[in-house]
């Protein structure tokens, strides 16, 4: 192990792995939108959000993440989108991760009472009032750890966005075992950085739980 190069080059798997942060941070938010919007149109009566929003999620689990990346940003410029590795990168990894998110959501809405449903609409609520103020609130409680899951999944396997020279952690260490024929150092400082930031999401993740989890 040499001990002396890791303590030199460091400081840019840093600056690295505040790139897959900012990637995997974005994405993540992307996805919980998505995945959110798909959701709640897969529960939807309307068979015109019903149908696409289950064909998203069947395709985008379906088929692999690197291949979905390489068809946007290899293949978009065919049909006129132009993107950049990093914004490729976060687009690409959030609508993956939204498929996954929204069966996490639906899942979780499908698993409240269907009492709950029943009082608040005996209350006079609409049913967008009854989702928001009834089946929601209940629901959060049993979707934030799933999601955490999702979201821990997608910061390790955001390392593919290296295929397309986004600058994260795994094409650094790539670029620096082709001028040090170091690998075993290079992916053991990539994989402690990994492992930082997993660890400080997984305990953010575990406290949002804990309040969700008091607050409701």
């Amino acid at each position: 192990m040499d001990f002396a190069l890791i303590g030199r080059i460091w400081p840019f798997f840093a600056e690295a792995a505040w790139v897959t942060i900012e990637v995997s941070m974005l994405a993540i938010i992307l996805g919980l939108i998505l995945g959110f919007a798909a959701a709640l149109a897969s529960l939807s009566r309307n068979v015109l959000l019903r149908w696409p929003a289950r064909a998203y999620v069947s395709v985008f689990r379906g088929t692999p993440a690197l291949i979905q990346l390489f068809l946007l940003y290899f293949g978009g410029p065919q049909i006129g989108i132009n993107l950049g590795p990093f914004e490729a990168g976060v687009i690409g990894l959030g609508i993956n991760i939204g498929a996954y998110m929204c069966e996490t959501i639906r899942g979780a809405i499908l698993s409240v009472d269907k009492g709950q449903t029943e009082a608040g609409r005996c209350l006079g609520l609409g049913q967008a009032q009854v989702m928001r103020r009834v089946i929601l609130p209940q629901a959060a409680r049993m979707m934030v750890r799933p999601l955490g899951v999702n979201a821990i999944a997608l910061i390790k396997g955001s390392a593919i966005v290296s295929t397309i020279s986004v600058l994260e952690l795994s094409y650094t260490a790539h670029r620096y075992i082709s001028s040090t024929y170091k690998p075993f150092e290079m992916f053991i400082l990539a994989s402690i950085f990994y492992l930082a930031i997993v660890t400080v999401f997984s305990f953010g993740v575990k406290k949002i739980d804990e309040r969700v989890a008091l607050e409701s």
